[in-house]
């Protein structure tokens, strides 16, 4: 399932910070800060997706993500690779370099790293 735009900078908010009360997640989305009502309202659909959970402390909810920045960011990945791609990280690769998104020594470096 994909975020919105709104959804995933709330996330990123979560993410970074690992868990926390409303009020430090509102203080933690970044600029343009949407209202405090509207990130709590988005924190909620989260959690209805599934992608939020939370622990109730007398009346305030501490919330937590579900799911990792990692397996989110590779999920999209694939799904990108999928749509656009035919499935295949090659081609992404080809797109980038093409449109010189990537460079030689970025892909060199990057099959170092592999070879290791």
């Amino acid at each position: 399932m994909e975020l919105t735009k709104s959804e995933e900078q709330v996330m990123q908010a979560l993410w970074s910070i690992g868990k926390g009360f409303a009020n430090e997640i509102v203080a933690a989305v970044e600029e343009p800060k949407p209202a405090y009502n509207t990130i709590l309202t988005v924190v909620r659909l989260l959690e209805r997706k599934g992608f939020v959970g939370h622990e109730t402390y007398n009346k305030s909810n501490l919330y937590y993500p579900l799911i990792s920045r990692d397996d989110y960011s590779s999920r999209m990945l694939g799904h990108l690779a999928k749509r656009f791609f035919g499935s295949s990280f090659r081609n992404i690769v080809s797109f980038l370099v093409d449109k010189k998104a990537v460079s030689i020594e970025e892909l060199d470096a990057l099959i170092k790293e592999v070879e290791k």
